[in-house]
C-alpha cells in the first residue's frame, strides 16, 4: 500500500505528538514522502510527556532529513486575562466545549493557530506574514495538503467519515487509513524505527477522557488532575452553573460531597459530561475534601493499568 497525495501540492503534517502522528511520519519516511512543514498546536494543556515527546522527535526529524516540528500558539488579545485553554476556562468559569459536545476549542486553540502559521494573519496579536509554501503555493495555483493522523481503527474511521477531502485552502488525506494501519501497527511501526511510543496526546483536563485515564493523571502529574477539579469546579459553581435546589434537590457541591451519583440530565455535570472528576475523585479514595490528591501514586498507576481497555493496552502510560 502506498501514500497517494495530490501532485505538485506542499506537503504540511499537522502533528499532534501522540501515536498515530508519529507513525504517520515514520510511514511517510519508509516512502520517501519529505514533508514541507511540520506543526504542533500547543493549546498550552498537553501531558508533560507529550511536550517532552515532541521535542524528543526533532532528533530523529534531523536524522531522516525532515524539517523540525513548528510549534503553533493562539496568542489571545491582551483585553483578556489568560493566555492558553486552560486560561479561557478558569477565567470565564466555563468547560473545554467538548464537555458540552461542542468542538469549538479545537478549532479556536488548535486548527486556527496551525492556519495562521501557513496562511499568515493580516491583524491583531497573532500577525504573522504567510509562510514561503504558501506563497509558492498561491503563485502555482495549487493547494497545499494537510495530512492528519487518524488511523484505520474503527474509532477513527467513524470520527473522520464525514469529514472533507478539501475546503477552499486545503488538501487534506489521512496517510493512516490509506495504508490499512490501525493503532497496533502504528506502534509496531514505532518500535521498529527505535523511537519512543508516546502517551496518547490529549489536554490532561480532556471531557472524553476515561476513569482508567484519570487514575493515571493522579498517579503521575497530581498536581494536574488538582488543577483540573479546580476547573470544574469553578465551572460548575460559577456563573454559568445551571445546578439549583429546585431541578436537582441540591447544588452541584452538595452532590459532589453527599450523592453516590448524579441524576440523569441533559446539564452537563461536569469534565466527564455523565459525571463529575470531583466527585469521582472523592468517592474512589484519590482526593480528599479539599481536592488533594490521596491516593498512593503506586496504587493509581496499577488502578489504571487494571482498568485500561485493549485499545489503549501497548501505549507508553502503563510505564
Amino acid at each position: 500500500m502506498h501514500i497517494a497525495l495530490p501532485e505538485g501540492s506542499p506537503v504540511i503534517v499537522c502533528f499532534g505528538g501522540g501515536v498515530d502522528s508519529t507513525a504517520m511520519l515514520v510511514a511517510m519516511n519508509r516512502q520517501g514522502i519529505r514533508p514541507d512543514l511540520i506543526t504542533f498546536a500547543d493549546v498550552g494543556g498537553e501531558k508533560p510527556d507529550t511536550y517532552e515527546h515532541v521535542r524528543y522527535m526533532d532528533t530523529w526529524l534531523d536524522s531522516v532529513g525532515f524539517p523540525r516540528t513548528t510549534w503553533c500558539r493562539k496568542v489571545p488579545t491582551d483585553r483578556v486575562e489568560y493566555t492558553d485553554l486552560e486560561g479561557n476556562c478558569v477565567c470565564n468559569e466555563t468547560l473545554p466545549s467538548l464537555a458540552f459536545g461542542m468542538k469549538s476549542c479545537s478549532i479556536k486553540w488548535k486548527h486556527k493557530p496551525q492556519d495562521y502559521v501557513v496562511m499568515g494573519c493580516k491583524r491583531g496579536p497573532n500577525q504573522c506574514d504567510p509562510h514561503p509554501l504558501w506563497v509558492d503555493a498561491q503563485a502555482r495555483g495549487v493547494k497545499p495538503v494537510k495530512l492528519i493522523g487518524y488511523d484505520a481503527g474503527k474509532a477513527d474511521i467513524r470520527r473522520s467519515k464525514n469529514l472533507k477531502e478539501s475546503d477552499d485552502d486545503f488538501e487534506f488525506r489521512y496517510p493512516l487509513q490509506q495504508l490499512g494501519w490501525e493503532r497496533g501497527d502504528c506502534i509496531a511501526a514505532i518500535i521498529e524505527e527505535g523511537l519512543n511510543v508516546p502517551i496518547k496526546s490529549a489536554c490532561y483536563f480532556c471531557p472524553a477522557s476515561k476513569k482508567w485515564e484519570l487514575y493515571w493523571l493522579a498517579g503521575h502529574h497530581p498536581d494536574l488532575f488538582e488543577r483540573a477539579l479546580v476547573m470544574e469546579h469553578t465551572a460548575l459553581t460559577g456563573h454559568h452553573s445551571r445546578y439549583d435546589e429546585v431541578e436537582f434537590g441540591a447544588s452541584w457541591e452538595d452532590m459532589v460531597n453527599n450523592a453516590d451519583r448524579f441524576p440523569s440530565s441533559n446539564t452537563t455535570v461536569g469534565l466527564g459530561r455523565g459525571f463529575a472528576w470531583n466527585q469521582w475523585g472523592r468517592v474512589n479514595g484519590v482526593v480528599n475534601s479539599d481536592g488533594k490528591v490521596i491516593m498512593d501514586p503506586a496504587e493509581a498507576k496499577r488502578l489504571a493499568d487494571e482498568l485500561r481497555g485493549e485499545d489503549n493496552a501497548l501505549d507508553k502510560r502503563s510505564c
